[in-house]
C-alpha cells in the first residue's frame, strides 16, 4: 500500500509514517519499481500498537526500545514485556491521580450547585451584619 493509503488508514500523516521510518520505529518500507514505498498491511497493526503506548505516554525512547526489541525477535520477549509492565504501571498510576482530580473537580461542581441554594436563602433573609468588637487590632501589612 503507498504511503497515501497508509496515512488515511492509519490516521498519521505521510510526514509521520516517514519520520517513524526514518527514527526505526516503523520498519523500512519496500520500494516499488519506481521507488515509491509500498507497505504491507501489516504495518497498521503496528501503528495502532505504537498509537496506544502514545496515547497512554510512553516516551518515543522506550517506544525505540521496544521497536529494536521487537526486530531482534522472540528471544526478547521477556525484556519487552517487563518494559510493558513497567509502563503499565506508570498508566495506573497516571490514572489514579486522574480519578483524584476527578473526584475534587466534581465535589467543586456539586459545591456550585449547592451555591445556587444558598444564593436563594440569602435573598429569602440576609445574614446578620456582625460588629467588629471593641479593641480589635487592624490587620498589618507585612
Amino acid at each position: 500500500m503507498k504511503i497515501g493509503k497508509l496515512a488515511k488508514r492509519s490516521g498519521l500523516t505521510a510526514h509521520t509514517i516517514r519520520y517513524y521510518e526514518r527514527i526505526g520505529l516503523l520498519p523500512y518500507a519496500d520500494r516499488d519499481a519506481s521507488g515509491q514505498r509500498d507497505y504491507d498491511a501489516s504495518v497498521l497493526v503496528w501503528i495502532a500498537f505504537l498509537g496506544r503506548l502514545k496515547t497512554t505516554g510512553m516516551p518515543i525512547r522506550d517506544m525505540l526500545r521496544y521497536a529494536a526489541l521487537r526486530e531482534q525477535g522472540a528471544e526478547t520477549e521477556a525484556e519487552r514485556r517487563r518494559l510493558l509492565e513497567e509502563h503499565r504501571a506508570r498508566v495506573r498510576e497516571c490514572i489514579a491521580e486522574l480519578q483524584d482530580s476527578l473526584l475534587v473537580l466534581d465535589t467543586k461542581i456539586a459545591g456550585y450547585a449547592g451555591a445556587e441554594t444558598r444564593l436563594k436563602d440569602y435573598d429569602a433573609r440576609p445574614p446578620e451584619r456582625r460588629r467588629k468588637p471593641s479593641g480589635a487590632r487592624p490587620a498589618r501589612s507585612r
